[in-house]
């Protein structure tokens, strides 16, 4: 009984091939987007472990200067190299840009001491890949980070200062790690700058006593740790985190087009299931059969997602590994590797997806009696029903939004409600169109305009899934758009507020002063500032201090959020500090409160206010240059200097004085212009990954939605057949059809509009403030929103235009004969 009953039912996609198409691209590329995000960030994670800063191994430790961006003294290396430590090698590093504007950074190695390190470890695995014997000039860089830049192999990389590397040899296959870096000698960097020191020493194995020794010997300024960077993971776990929320929300789109997809083949075959089930055909026959129908569709989705994922995490992988690296200094591997988890996670996701999207409309079509589903209306007199039930669901998820929303706060807490809303809002969306359409027709008198609304109502059946996913893409389309936008307005703002000073130097601090007093003399400097900072190990992590002075530029260039009244004079007496805002938050402190700081700080520190620091992955706190810790602030801390310019002034023949007089370094000296742009540059490429997410989300809800719009014009030709014959012309009826998807489009972005608003108040004020520990005030973009609501309406549109055509080009009575 079986293979007949599999033969007619199989039977359908040969006449209705475009479902095999609908089919299986919903759940692909539902599972593809989620296998790609999942496969980039077990990379990324499985990089910070294996410390592929250079090699995996031998070189598991590292020493690097506690400040960001210091470099190691030269003679601390010498000292080390005469104590014994023949397994260190020295690493330069230097960010520079290509003539084309591409960022790029180089990393350079002691080729001498890498040699020595070969040779006095025989058995390494590296001593059969020495790179730098084909000549020091030659950069080395990963296969796949050529292919993306478009280098080739022998190529000499043009740089925008006019200098020349090279040539490139590209890492195919090999143990080395190049990741996101180009690598050479050590001597290609110091022909480009004038860098002094090391950025970073590797070093091989050493016992216990020997890396105490070697502590106890090192500068208070330098540190020794493991390469596995353990503190990559709190840094980089909610970037990660996002990006795994838009897998997730781009698997359940893809779901939601399965669905569709199912709901509309059962559909279209519940005549022939209603005479099969009169001849005789019993539930448990048909339950198999259709079982079998869906584990192929299971199968083939989970097999073309898990390669087009990988594909997908490829072509990615580049632009997220140069974010990390220039967010937190992670040297990512771009080399991808199909692992079996990855499949594992996407067939139990896809299992589960599959059951809930295929389960209720086999058991409609199952138990509903054969005399209906023999009448082709009989889901269309259901539909109605269904979106009431839909309706009830979605008050529930509301409901419990709104519990969620009055809980205690939390990053967890906020993609929950985001998520309820999302599906409430895709539940109550039919509902919402059906009653609106239906409420419509019966108020107007043309009996055309009454019929295009009750059709579409009726076509909801059909399209009312893929409605719901195109709603969704668009909300969170908009959402993100808000979020992105107000988060680089606001840090825009805020560093040109923060950047108040023309120029800032890092000199070591023997010459702080001497510095600071010669730019007070030179002409057309109006000030120069000085301040300090060094860190203190608290319980919670490392935070940050800094000191502040009394001028008038000084406060100006605070970025308050709250403070006690006349707040400026207390913090310049007796024990009171300013606090950024991602303290504030991990302590719950307010201004007027105490917090208890580790020594030198101690007990009762009084908090004067709380400032924003966007972009700081420490805490942070600043006292008075009046303090009392001032003296241990110069003995063990750092020094910065900035220096205001009056209005016109040069600051390069400046800064060429500046360099010249005490002996600075590139790296030293910065002026404000660099700094802003070079970190709006990070800012905007940060968020590239994810708008490439939304825009393949929304590109996969177009195509759910225009292709239920196809399989359902191909399905009802027998009705629009009986329409031409009663008068109504095929561009008529093309108007109307065009008509009615723009009108359930139009209506699902409208719809749309206030969820991703919502959805982005959450982002902010919930989700990036208990990430990041950083608020800020929500701006909106009606320019941008009719961007996106425009143009998805306009690929729609055009999307929609070959059934459209197929109408008007066929006659009534071939539209009549194929729906026989």
């Amino acid at each position: 009984m079986s293979v007949p009953v599999a033969k007619a039912l199989f039977g359908h996609y040969r006449r209705h091939p475009f479902q095999v198409l609908l089919v299986w691209l919903g759940l692909t590329l539902g599972v593809a987007l989620l296998v790609g995000v999942m496969s980039i960030n077990q990379h990324a994670q499985d990089s910070y472990q294996k410390g592929a800063n250079l090699f995996t191994n031998p070189f598991p430790y590292v020493l690097h200067h506690r400040e960001r961006g210091a470099r190691i003294d030269e003679s601390t290396y010498i000292s080390m190299r005469r104590s014994g430590y023949n397994q260190c090698v020295p690493i330069d590093l230097f960010r520079t840009r290509t003539a084309d504007g591409r960022d790029i950074q180089l990393m350079g190695v002691d080729t001498v001491a890498m040699f020595a390190f070969n040779a006095a470890n025989p058995t390494s695995q590296y001593q059969e890949e020495r790179p730098f014997v084909d000549g020091y000039g030659t950069q080395w860089v990963s296969a796949e980070l050529a292919n993306h830049f478009g280098w080739r192999e022998g190529q000499m990389l043009s740089l925008e200062g006019g200098q020349q590397i090279g040539p490139l040899k590209l890492l195919d296959g090999s143990r080395i790690g190049a990741g996101t870096r180009l690598f050479g000698d050590m001597s290609v960097i110091r022909g480009l700058s004038d860098h002094d020191g090391f950025a970073l020493v590797y070093c091989g194995e050493m016992s216990k006593e020997d890396r105490e020794t070697l502590r106890s010997t090192l500068p208070s300024t330098v540190t020794l740790s493991r390469t596995e960077t353990a503190q990559l993971g709190p840094l980089t776990r909610a970037f990660h985190l996002n990006l795994f929320a838009m897998g997730m929300l781009a698997f359940v789109v893809g779901l939601f087009i399965f669905y569709q997809a199912i709901s509309l083949s059962m559909a279209q075959r519940q005549p022939l299931v209603g005479i099969m089930r009169e001849l005789g055909v019993g539930r448990k026959s048909l339950a198999v059969v259709v079982s079998i129908e869906m584990l192929i569709w299971l199968l083939l989705g989970l097999i073309g997602g898990n390669v087009t994922g990988l594909l997908l995490a490829q072509k990615l992988m580049p632009t997220v590994a140069t974010t990390l690296s220039d967010l937190y200094g992670a040297n990512v591997d771009l080399t991808l590797q199909w692992q079996w988890e990855w499949g594992l996670y996407s067939f139990l996701l896809g299992v589960c997806g599959f059951v809930l999207a295929s389960g209720w409309p086999l058991y409609r079509l199952l138990t509903t009696p054969p005399a209906r589903l023999s009448k082709r209306m009989s889901l269309v007199r259901f539909s109605g029903r269904e979106f009431s039930w839909q309706a009830l669901v979605a008050s529930i998820f509301l409901v419990v939004a709104v519990l969620v929303y009055i809980a205690p706060q939390s990053q967890a807490q906020g993609f929950t409600l985001i998520a309820l809303i999302l599906i409430g809002g895709g539940l109550l969306l039919p509902f919402m169109m059906w009653k609106a359409f239906l409420l419509v027709s019966d108020r107007v008198k043309s009996a055309r305009m009454r019929w295009f609304l009750s059709d579409a109502s009726a076509s909801l059946t059909y399209r009312g899934i893929a409605a719901m996913a195109f709603m969704m893409a668009i909300a969170t389309n908009i959402g993100m758009e808000t979020m992105v936008g107000s988060f680089r307005t606001t840090t825009e703002g805020w560093l040109q507020q923060r950047l108040a000073a023309d120029i800032y130097i890092r000199p070591d601090k023997e010459i702080a002063a001497d510095l600071s007093s010669w730019l007070e003399e030179q002409e057309g400097v109006q000030q120069s500032l000085v301040q300090w900072r060094n860190d203190i190990e608290t319980a919670q992590g490392t935070i940050e201090v800094y000191t502040i002075g009394t001028s008038r530029e000084e406060r100006e260039a605070l970025a308050l959020k709250v403070t006690m009244p006349d707040y400026w004079s207390y913090l310049h007496r007796d024990n009171n500090m300013l606090i950024s805002e991602s303290l504030a938050l991990k302590f719950d402190l307010q201004p007027g409160e105490t917090i208890n700081l580790p020594e030198p700080f101690g007990a009762s520190w009084k908090v004067a206010g709380v400032y924003f620091d966007y972009g700081n992955p420490y805490s942070q706190v600043m006292i008075s240059n009046r303090s009392d810790l001032i003296p241990w602030m110069q003995a063990q801390g750092r020094v910065g200097v900035a220096a205001l310019l009056e209005e016109g002034m040069n600051d390069e023949q400046l800064v060429s004085r500046l360099r010249d007089e005490f002996g600075l370094q590139e790296t030293q000296v910065s002026n404000q212009r660099d700094i802003l742009d070079r970190a709006m540059r990070i800012f905007d490429r940060t968020f590239l990954v994810t708008d490439t997410l939304c825009t393949l989300t929304l590109i996969i809800a177009i195509c759910g939605l225009f292709f239920s719009t196809l399989a359902t014009e191909l399905s009802r030709q027998r009705q629009y057949a009986l329409l031409r014959y009663m008068g109504i012309s095929g561009r008529e009826l093309a108007f109307l059809g065009g008509g009615q998807l723009m009108m359930i489009g139009l209506f699902s972005a409208l719809f749309a509009l206030p969820l991703g608003l919502m959805i982005a108040e959450v982002l902010i004020n919930i989700v990036l403030k208990y990430s990041f520990g950083w608020t800020m005030s929500v701006s909106y973009f009606p320019l941008s929103y009719l961007i996106t609501l425009g143009g998805s309406l306009l690929t729609l549109l055009l999307a929609g235009c070959w059934p459209v055509w197929r109408l008007i080009k066929r006659s009534a009575v071939l539209s009549l004969r194929d729906a026989q």
